[in-house]
């Protein structure tokens, strides 16, 4: 149909056990609607960092970065489909990389729909109104979650119970390839100075 891309999402994050379903069985996630939600995610963040209310953003203006954004938007959104496509492979799941991207992708829609019209209204704001804000902010994080775990289930054919238990492995391993990484990157600095040193000591003797 010509507004799926639209209307698909939508319906999705009402009825998550239905558009789940369709999105593994019927073929109706795109990957390119979800890098569009993702995007989205990214702008979104970006101007709740901001432009939020003064009452509710505590971030230092001077140190606001787009780039950060981008950085602590994207790679946590990639490093979590890496780490549940690891994890569910070893324990049976029949979800593909490409499913779970999509997946994770249509689960952030109500962090935007939620928290995009929530910044600009921040800004009118008085202090006794923050509860609603951080209310709102808190119903659509959770609203995220229910998302992010009918979808592990129902895309890996899990039952309850498993999806939450690896959901919870997803988190363990996103962490076991954040240290990894990090010990690579320490190790491959070490041997570049020690490389850069045996360098110039050959080439100042």
């Amino acid at each position: 149909m010509k507004h799926d891309w639209i209307k698909f999402p939508l319906h999705l994050i009402v009825h998550p056990y239905d558009g789940f379903w369709d999105l593994k069985f019927e073929n109706k996630g795109k990957l390119r609607v979800a890098m569009t939600i993702l995007l989205l995610m990214v702008v979104s963040t970006s101007l709740m960092n901001q432009f939020a209310g003064f009452l509710v953003n505590f971030n230092d203006p001077r140190y606001l970065n787009t780039l950060d954004d981008l950085m602590f938007t994207v790679l946590p959104f990639f490093l979590f489909c890496v780490a549940n496509w690891s994890v569910t492979t070893l324990m049976e799941g029949e979800g593909k990389f490409r499913e779970i991207v999509v997946a994770t992708g249509y689960a952030l829609l109500p962090m935007i729909l939620v928290n995009l019209p929530l910044t600009f209204i921040s800004r009118f704001m008085t202090s006794e109104e923050t509860a609603f804000y951080w209310m709102l902010n808190s119903f659509a994080a959770l609203w995220f979650l229910y998302l992010l775990f009918v979808g592990n289930m129902t895309i890996h054919q899990y039952t309850a119970a498993k999806a939450v238990f690896t959901l919870f492995l997803t988190v363990i391993a996103m962490g076991i390839i954040v240290f990894l990484g990090a010990l690579a990157l320490t190790i491959s600095m070490d041997m570049y100075w020690f490389v850069y040193d045996v360098y110039r000591e050959l080439i100042f003797r």
